[in-house]
Protein backbone atom coordinates (compact mmCIF):
# COMPACT_ATOMS: atom_id res chain seq x y z
CA UNK A 1 0.00 0.00 0.00
CA UNK A 2 1.28 3.45 -0.85
CA UNK A 3 2.24 6.00 1.70
CA UNK A 4 -0.83 8.17 2.63
CA UNK A 5 0.48 10.81 4.70
CA UNK A 6 3.26 13.04 4.70
CA UNK A 7 5.31 14.82 7.91
CA UNK A 8 8.17 17.23 8.96
CA UNK A 9 9.51 17.34 12.06
CA UNK A 10 11.64 20.53 13.06
CA UNK A 11 12.98 21.35 16.65
CA UNK A 12 12.52 25.09 17.87
CA UNK A 13 13.61 26.32 21.01
CA UNK A 14 10.40 27.04 22.72
CA UNK A 15 8.20 25.54 25.49
CA UNK A 16 5.54 23.24 23.83
CA UNK A 17 2.82 25.65 25.18
CA UNK A 18 3.80 28.58 23.26
CA UNK A 19 4.17 27.02 19.85
CA UNK A 20 0.69 25.35 20.79
CA UNK A 21 -0.94 29.12 21.53
CA UNK A 22 0.48 29.73 18.09
CA UNK A 23 -1.47 26.94 16.75
CA UNK A 24 -4.92 27.48 18.14
CA UNK A 25 -4.69 31.16 17.00
CA UNK A 26 -6.54 30.62 13.66
CA UNK A 27 -5.54 33.95 12.76
CA UNK A 28 -2.00 33.02 12.70
CA UNK A 29 -2.70 30.21 10.03
CA UNK A 30 -2.04 32.26 6.93
CA UNK A 31 1.60 33.30 8.30
CA UNK A 32 2.19 29.68 9.12
CA UNK A 33 0.93 28.14 5.94
CA UNK A 34 3.92 26.50 3.76
CA UNK A 35 1.49 26.69 0.75
CA UNK A 36 0.79 30.26 0.35
CA UNK A 37 -2.93 29.11 -0.44
CA UNK A 38 -4.19 30.20 3.29
CA UNK A 39 -5.12 34.50 2.89
CA UNK A 40 -6.50 34.97 6.17
CA UNK A 41 -9.06 33.48 9.00
CA UNK A 42 -12.56 33.92 8.57
CA UNK A 43 -13.04 33.64 12.46
CA UNK A 44 -10.81 34.60 14.97
CA UNK A 45 -11.54 32.96 18.12
CA UNK A 46 -8.88 31.25 19.33
CA UNK A 47 -9.32 27.11 19.21
CA UNK A 48 -10.71 25.75 22.63
CA UNK A 49 -12.57 22.55 21.63
CA UNK A 50 -13.29 19.37 19.56
CA UNK A 51 -15.71 19.89 16.87
CA UNK A 52 -15.05 23.67 16.96
CA UNK A 53 -15.42 25.04 13.36
CA UNK A 54 -12.81 27.65 12.15
CA UNK A 55 -12.96 29.01 8.60
CA UNK A 56 -10.17 30.34 6.32
CA UNK A 57 -9.81 32.02 3.50
CA UNK A 58 -8.32 30.79 0.44
CA UNK A 59 -6.60 30.93 -2.86
CA UNK A 60 -5.47 28.33 -5.23
CA UNK A 61 -5.12 29.24 -8.75
CA UNK A 62 -6.41 25.49 -10.22
CA UNK A 63 -9.59 26.06 -7.89
CA UNK A 64 -12.19 26.53 -9.85
CA UNK A 65 -13.06 29.77 -8.45
CA UNK A 66 -9.51 30.82 -7.31
CA UNK A 67 -10.51 32.19 -3.80
CA UNK A 68 -12.75 29.89 -1.80
CA UNK A 69 -13.31 29.07 1.66
CA UNK A 70 -12.82 26.10 3.75
CA UNK A 71 -14.36 25.11 7.03
CA UNK A 72 -12.08 23.24 9.25
CA UNK A 73 -13.36 20.64 12.12
CA UNK A 74 -11.37 20.54 15.16
CA UNK A 75 -10.45 16.83 15.70
CA UNK A 76 -8.03 16.93 17.36
CA UNK A 77 -7.03 19.43 20.79
CA UNK A 78 -4.93 18.19 23.65
CA UNK A 79 -2.81 21.35 24.79
CA UNK A 80 0.06 21.57 25.10
CA UNK A 81 0.36 17.88 23.22
CA UNK A 82 -1.76 18.04 19.87
CA UNK A 83 -3.35 20.03 17.82
CA UNK A 84 -5.44 18.82 14.35
CA UNK A 85 -8.47 19.36 12.24
CA UNK A 86 -10.07 17.97 8.77
CA UNK A 87 -10.44 20.84 6.23
CA UNK A 88 -14.07 21.05 4.77
CA UNK A 89 -16.50 23.38 2.75
CA UNK A 90 -20.17 24.49 3.58
CA UNK A 91 -22.15 22.65 0.46
CA UNK A 92 -24.84 25.04 -1.69
CA UNK A 93 -27.96 22.95 0.57
CA UNK A 94 -25.60 24.97 3.83
CA UNK A 95 -24.17 21.73 4.65
CA UNK A 96 -20.48 20.89 5.61
CA UNK A 97 -18.75 18.37 3.67
CA UNK A 98 -15.43 17.02 4.76
CA UNK A 99 -12.96 15.37 1.88
CA UNK A 100 -11.15 13.23 4.16
CA UNK A 101 -7.45 14.75 4.79
CA UNK A 102 -6.39 16.38 7.99
CA UNK A 103 -3.67 18.50 9.15
CA UNK A 104 -2.28 17.63 12.76
CA UNK A 105 0.30 19.19 14.70
CA UNK A 106 2.00 16.71 17.23
CA UNK A 107 4.43 18.47 19.91
CA UNK A 108 6.68 16.86 22.20
CA UNK A 109 8.37 18.92 24.88
CA UNK A 110 12.17 18.31 25.00
CA UNK A 111 13.14 20.12 28.14
CA UNK A 112 11.41 23.64 29.67
CA UNK A 113 12.11 25.70 26.37
CA UNK A 114 12.28 23.11 23.33
CA UNK A 115 9.53 21.29 21.68
CA UNK A 116 9.74 18.95 18.78
CA UNK A 117 7.09 19.87 16.61
CA UNK A 118 5.43 17.17 14.14
CA UNK A 119 3.49 18.77 11.21
CA UNK A 120 1.30 15.69 9.47
CA UNK A 121 -1.05 15.82 6.21
CA UNK A 122 -2.98 12.69 5.77
CA UNK A 123 -4.99 11.90 3.01
CA UNK A 124 -5.65 8.06 3.81
CA UNK A 125 -9.37 8.95 4.44
CA UNK A 126 -10.32 10.14 1.29
CA UNK A 127 -12.79 8.88 -0.64
CA UNK A 128 -12.04 8.06 -4.40
CA UNK A 129 -14.64 10.22 -5.69
CA UNK A 130 -12.00 13.04 -4.95
CA UNK A 131 -9.45 11.10 -5.82
CA UNK A 132 -10.12 11.27 -9.24
CA UNK A 133 -9.48 15.33 -9.46
CA UNK A 134 -7.21 15.91 -6.63
CA UNK A 135 -4.05 14.14 -6.66
CA UNK A 136 -2.40 13.72 -3.03
CA UNK A 137 -0.74 15.05 -1.94
CA UNK A 138 -1.61 18.62 -3.69
CA UNK A 139 2.28 19.69 -2.58
CA UNK A 140 5.19 18.71 -2.14
CA UNK A 141 7.02 17.83 1.16
CA UNK A 142 8.82 20.91 1.63
CA UNK A 143 5.39 22.43 2.04
CA UNK A 144 5.50 21.14 5.29
CA UNK A 145 9.04 22.24 6.43
CA UNK A 146 8.17 25.58 5.09
CA UNK A 147 5.49 25.74 7.67
CA UNK A 148 7.31 24.55 10.23
CA UNK A 149 9.81 27.11 9.79
CA UNK A 150 7.49 29.68 9.82
CA UNK A 151 5.29 28.39 12.97
CA UNK A 152 8.85 28.79 14.76
CA UNK A 153 9.41 32.24 13.33
CA UNK A 154 6.52 33.61 14.63
CA UNK A 155 6.39 31.60 17.90
CA UNK A 156 9.38 33.90 18.27
CA UNK A 157 12.07 31.00 18.14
Amino acid sequence: MAEESVSATLTVALPAATVFAVLADPTAHSAIDGTGWVQQSADRAPLTEVGQIFRMDMYHPNHPNGDYQVANKVQVLEPPRAIGWLPGYRTDEGRLDFGGWTWRFDLAALGPSETEVTLTYDWSAVPQSIREYIDFPPFGPEHLTNSLHHLAELAGS
